[in-house]
């Protein structure tokens, strides 16, 4: 009872302000605070806010500018505790990337003039891009960073297009000049050449020092022009981007288009047409801080007691429930390019794993999810990723965030069947299937051809790697469509690659190979003709459908016999002997036999005839067989990833 009491005390006390502090990426459980509070974003006219991102290749410095960018206008305090302030989550402290993009709201006076700046911290690996691509279309420009010892990167490159594509003015910022080895000349010259623009407009500073940052707000000030939206327009809003509180429902961060919003108001979410009544309005500071309206051109968020995660979509448009307007048009799609199964590790979990799920997809709505099944591992579902760093990420922060506990299989890429059957073609509506799972893979005899998703790679990297680099692109079926020089010792060149041989370890093996210098950025360019096979993979004459994965006729060899050694390293040993074979068709193609854990029986024999230890042995092998032919075979979760990471000789 005393402990019930306590609870229902800090719960009362509406903001657990006396508790110890919290680790990265803890929830803080709080409700609306006192309107005492609030803040008044009224003397702010369209023409003095500015709305802008920051978008870099990952570990150009955007989180440690944008701390110093938060602390000269005060939203934090300066301390030498600040850094990656914007990066909340645990999983982005441990691995020192951005995965979400954050918000947050400054006031900086001007000449005079207080401005309100939008900004929205990016992540830079090319898995999260879809992230960069939603925040950039809540902005009117952006602050491209370039590191001034590395110079240019494929990821620069990448975002720099998708600003350009979406009409933003871009301000070039070079950061890191106070590294021993930094030369801000030279990214000065490979950003004219690359992008362009203009040497003299460049702005050099140093992000970790806080040299020269005060330039880069006179210039957001000064070059990005405000939104052009007015608030005597009806009011009409994009959400860009939401999450779930388990005390307040979903919190929608917003981008007011037109028009105001204040507490109290009906609004209509245009997908699904329902009606909610906003409980609060606010501002990112970059925690939550209320206001009684938002006006046009402003970003915050807005919780309407909407409990069910389905009911926001990513780039919904919000209307108020008297002023219905049309909808804007959101956001392209993401396309989902590696697919794995995963599965509860207790069946009995699998509600609160779906829940899970469903919670963190409405923080991240480029993962895509249908239900599956299977028969070693249970119910589960085949979810779609951007990537492989994407998908670790996704179970690091269901593991973390939701303490839940999966399986996840294999990765693979979408492949394309063209049928030629009748029968096919009128059971699935049209003569061409998408397979995300390999295990439904369509017989030849029943297929005109199969397709693999290709992609466009951009590699960026210092010329003495280059040979180097060009033996892995051709030992993964590259094209080499472009090379060029950006300056006199960098090299950038453009292969079409096979998704499905860059999708597990490239990126790893192309740092390996370049000692880290090298940089690698992609995009989707559809489809090609390829002649595929279906591999299959046994334990004991038992296929292992979790384990099958289809490859290109000509590596099918060379694959089944790595997978099959990565196996044997990562199955453990049993009481028997484990044969590990990799089959196409009804052929055995490669295999590999995991020894049986053996006592030694003739510990006792010191002598006698050689009868009596035969016959112990004999009896020995027996046992062995018995057990081989009932014996299960677990394979660990590790092995499913693993299995298919493989080393280029």
């Amino acid at each position: 009872m005393q402990r019930c009491a306590v609870t229902h005390a800090l719960l009362r006390r509406r903001w657990v302000g006396n508790l110890p502090a919290c680790s990265a990426g803890a929830r803080r459980v709080h409700t609306q605070p006192d309107k005492a509070d609030a803040i008044d974003l009224s003397k702010f006219p369209v023409e003095r806010i500015r709305n802008f991102s920051i978008i870099a290749h990952v570990d150009h410095g955007k989180s440690t500018l944008a701390d110093r960018l938060l602390e000269l206008t005060g939203a934090i305090a300066k301390t030498e505790k600040n850094k990656q302030v914007l990066d909340k989550l645990q999983v982005e402290r441990e691995r020192g990337i951005t995965v979400k993009a954050q918000t947050a709201s400054l006031f900086y006076t001007h000449q005079g003039h207080q401005y309100l700046l939008n900004l929205i911290d990016t992540p830079g690996h090319v898995d999260f891009n879809y992230e960069v691509s939603r925040s950039i279309s809540a902005c009117q420009g952006v602050l491209l960073i370039v590191d001034a010892n590395q110079g240019i990167q494929a990821q620069t490159v990448a975002n720099f297009y998708l600003a350009f594509e979406a009409q933003l003015t871009i301000i070039p910022v070079i950061n890191k000049i106070d590294l021993k080895n930094a030369d801000p000349d030279r990214v000065e010259a490979q950003i004219e050449k690359a992008f362009d623009i203009p040497g003299e407009e460049c702005i050099r500073i140093s992000a970790k020092l806080g040299m020269n940052v005060e330039r880069v707000l006179q210039e957001i000030v000064t070059r990005i022009p405000p939104p052009t939206f007015s608030t005597d327009d009806p009011f009409k809003a994009l959400v860009f981007d939401s999450k779930f509180d388990h005390y307040r429902g979903v919190v929608a961060n917003i981008a007011v288009f037109g028009g105001q919003v204040r507490k109290g108001d009906k609004v209509v979410l245009a997908h699904l047409g329902k009606s909610y009544e906003v409980n609060e309005l606010g501002v990112l500071r970059p925690d939550e801080h209320p206001t009684n309206r938002l006006y046009a051109g402003q970003v915050g968020y807005m919780i309407a007691g909407m409990r069910d995660v389905k009911e926001t979509q990513i780039g919904d448009t919000v209307y108020l429930l008297q002023q219905p307007v049309e909808a804007l048009p959101g956001f392209k799609p993401a396309k989902s390019m590696v697919f794995a199964g995963m599965y509860p590790v207790d069946q009995s979990e699998y509600t609160a794993l779906h829940s899970a799920i469903d919670r963190l997809m409405l923080n991240d709505s480029s993962v895509s999810v249908q239900r599956d099944s299977s028969l070693a591992l249970g119910m589960g579902w085949r979810l779609g990723f951007l990537g492989l760093l994407h998908m670790e990420v996704f179970n690091q922060r269901l593991e973390q965030e939701y303490n839940a506990s999966v399986i996840v299989t294999a990765p693979t890429v979408p492949y394309k069947a063209v049928l030629s059957s009748p029968k096919l073609i009128k059971e699935h509506g049209g003569e061409e299937i998408t397979i995300v799972n390999p295990a439904h893979f369509p017989d030849k005899s029943v297929v005109s051809h199969y397709l693999e998703p290709m992609v466009m790679g951009t590699i960026l990297t210092p010329d003495d790697y280059t040979g180097n680099i060009m033996n892995l692109c051709l030992t993964r079926r590259a094209i080499q469509k472009n090379m060029v020089y950006i300056d006199d010792h960098r090299v950038m060149m453009k292969y079409l690659f096979p998704l499905n041989e860059i999708v597990v370890d490239f990126y790893d093996l192309l740092k390996s190979l370049s000692s880290g210098y090298a940089s690698f950025d992609y995009e989707n360019v559809g489809y090609q003709p390829a002649d595929l096979i279906k591999m299959d993979f046994l334990l004991n004459g038992k296929p292992v459908e979790e384990l099958t994965t289809i490859v290109h006729k000509d590596k099918a060899y060379s694959m089944g016999k790595a997978m099959c050694e990565r196996l044997k390293d990562s199955i453990p040993r049993q009481m028997f002997e484990i044969a590990v074979q990799a089959a196409v068709g009804s052929k055995i193609i490669a295999r590999e036999t995991i020894k049986a854990y053996r006592k030694n029986v003739l510990a006792k024999c010191y002598g006698g005839d050689i009868t009596r230890k035969m016959k112990l042995l004999k009896k020995q092998a027996e046992g062995k067989k018995k057990m081989r032919r009932i014996g299960n075979v677990d394979v660990p979760k590790d092995a499913f990833i693993s299995v298919l990471k493989r080393k280029d000789k």
